[in-house]
């Protein structure tokens, strides 16, 4: 066979790397603060789920969405767990009939999802009121004396460590990128871009309120008599370790602390609410 003279090119030989077609548009560059967002109420309960397993540290942007979807989501599941389980405990200690004790316990369920989700987005709108306010505030300032928010910006920089010229320098190209949002950063440790939901803290309450309260209400009435109290116990220790694991995975606290403080108070509480219906039960009734 006669063998060609030609030289054959070989990209990988000359260092060249191939390139496939694009067969498709080109994407947009891949927005964190976009897809956080855009994340919603329910999947709260999957991030819980995947960092009590992996540690990860928050450098996301939107670091202040989470830790109060966090902050109102563990409240209120701890407070569905312990309140109902309380009121359910307290009416089992006082009858053993199954009807007072389901109508207390789903009217617990009920006020108690209802009151949380009230008084999260009440506590979170006058936060976010208050941050407005001061946003606002800096908008002004900055506005009217533009020079004396210039040499605020920098002195801050400069008590943080830097020298005086290199805190300076910092500050100027920074006013200069984003007036407004460099100040509200080193000043107030506020994002404009990243504000305290009301509404999603109260819908995020509403539900953990009522996936917490939903196990000591099945674990009250779903067994025979004499195994509700027991059963619910058990069922809300369980759950306490649990939702104190997943607080501290979360928070970076210590993890013994978190479930020790949580299990030894709805203990408590559960044993004062029986004591007394069972005290009550048998005086009154």
């Amino acid at each position: 066979m006669k063998r060609s003279n030609r030289l054959s090119y070989s990209p990988v030989a000359a260092g060249l790397r191939l390139q496939p077609p694009r067969l498709y548009p080109t994407m947009a560059p891949f927005d964190e603060s976009r897809r956080e967002e855009n994340r919603g109420i329910l999947s709260f309960w999957f991030t819980c789920l995947m960092s009590a397993t992996t540690h990860t540290e928050p450098h996301a942007s939107n670091i202040g969405q989470r830790l109060n979807w966090l902050r109102a989501g563990v409240l209120g599941a701890n407070d569905g767990i312990v309140s109902v389980a309380a009121v359910a405990v307290g009416v089992a200690g006082a009858t053993t009939d199954l009807g007072p004790i389901l109508t207390a316990s789903s009217a617990a369920l009920v006020g108690g999802a209802i009151s949380m989700a009230l008084g999260e987005y009440v506590s979170v709108s006058s936060q976010r009121d208050t941050e407005r306010a001061l946003i606002e505030k800096e908008k002004r300032e900055l506005a009217e004396m533009p020079e004396e928010e210039l040499a605020e910006l920098a002195e801050l920089y400069r008590a943080k460590g830097l020298s005086e010229e290199t805190a300076l320098t910092v500050a100027k190209e920074l006013t200069a990128h984003d007036a407004l949002g460099a100040h509200l950063s080193a000043e107030l440790g506020i994002d404009q871009d990243d504000l305290t939901s009301p509404w999603q803290a109260a819908v995020s309450s509403a539900i953990s309120f009522t996936l917490g309260a939903l196990l000591p209400f099945l674990a009250i009435i779903l067994p025979p008599a004499e195994w509700r109290v027991p059963t619910t116990f058990v069922a809300v220790l369980i759950a306490l370790v649990l939702t104190g694991t997943i607080s501290a995975r979360l928070g970076g606290a210590g993890r013994r602390r978190a479930v020790l403080r949580l299990v030894v108070g709805g203990a408590l509480a559960l044993a004062v609410t029986w004591a007394l219906g069972l005290l009550l039960g048998t005086s009154v009734l």
